[in-house]
């Protein structure tokens, strides 16, 4: 059986997961949905006898689909996830979920009611250092961990203002905190600091803080510090977790991972491609039902969410606050 897939969104995320998509055996890409018809007719152009659409009702009563990919700004989520799941596709969505933490718990609600097949695009743990890292942290006992995501302003309007992408600790960083989670357990409560020292003065129209950083209380009573900016040249950045236990350290980037101490250091390279991965684990449960593979779903995505959102709620009130599981 050959799966029809629609798109929502014409930018560097869907194009990305459209491509992958096209090469693979009995998977079609068969509707685009963009923001003007013509955004959305250049991108399905690329694929055989695809469709493009500026009216996502108007796609799902023409097209007879079998999943679909959600890649839109964080402000634009929701009339999508809504239609989608009253009409039982399963859907995949680029994270973060949301603005904030309210969207995401109705959504899950709906799902959950529906019983709907979902993923959601933290590609980070479809690496094989992620179970990598689980493992070794399994058999040991953590201490701390320490992290950041450092890097420039992304040039896209949206992401400048707060109401659009909800800042750099939800749509960016976020990849951090659920590594986090995944590898070492859940988060109680965190404590954040923000501030704008510089980027609202080279560019109009920030909102979005441009450093921070935020301690997080581990429900196994470890305790991680995770930072970030966007004011850095784009040769500058680095994006990095470290892990600190009594047998040594382990130390994450999106390429490697170091276990260091003993008085020995092991690197373990992870050349797998993650998107791709997540794409046939997320297809495999489409035509199967067979969700095991699914490495991060909407119910365990709104969590890292929740702890997101508890950060920026932090910063605004100058308080500690919790995630809103």
């Amino acid at each position: 059986m050959t799966l029809r897939i629609g798109i929502a969104g014409t930018g560097g995320f869907a194009k990305l997961h459209a491509d992958r998509l096209s090469r693979l055996e009995g998977v079609r890409v068969a509707a685009v949905l963009g923001s003007s018809k013509e955004k959305a007719d250049a991108m399905a152009a690329a694929f055989d006898d695809a469709r493009g659409y500026d009216s996502l009702s108007r796609l799902l009563d023409a097209e007879r689909l079998d999943a679909f990919y959600i890649c839109v700004p964080p402000m634009a989520h929701g009339d999508i996830e809504r239609a989608l799941i009253e009409r039982g596709v399963p859907f995949l969505v680029e994270k973060p979920l949301g603005l904030d933490a309210a969207l995401p718990k109705e959504l899950l609600g709906l799902i959950e009611a529906k019983g709907l097949i979902t993923s959601v695009g933290y590609h980070f743990r479809s690496k094989n250092n992620a179970e990598r890292l689980r493992s070794l942290l399994e058999g040991r006992t953590l201490g701390m961990a320490t992290g950041g995501w450092m890097g420039g302003m992304p040039g896209v309007p949206w992401w400048r203002r707060k109401e659009g992408s909800g800042g750099q600790f939800v749509e960016q960083t976020t990849h951090l905190v659920d590594l986090l989670r995944y590898a070492a357990g859940e988060v109680d409560e965190v404590y954040a600091a923000y501030g704008n020292r510089a980027m609202h003065l080279k560019h109009e129209n920030v909102s979005v803080p441009d450093v921070g950083a935020v301690v997080l209380k581990l429900r196994s009573g470890a305790v991680a510090t995770i930072s970030n900016t966007c004011l850095l040249p784009w040769d500058a950045g680095a994006v990095h977790l470290s892990f600190f236990t009594e047998e040594g350290r382990i130390d994450w980037t999106k390429d490697e991972l170091a276990v260091v101490g003993g008085g020995g250091r092991s690197v373990y390279t992870d050349p797998v491609d993650p998107y791709g991965l997540e794409t046939e684990a997320f297809l495999h449960a489409v035509r199967t039902g067979d969700v095991s593979r699914i490495r991060s779903d909407y119910a365990d995505a709104y969590r890292t969410q929740a702890v997101t959102h508890a950060a920026n709620v932090s910063a605004e009130t100058g308080l500690p606050a919790k995630p809103a599981y």
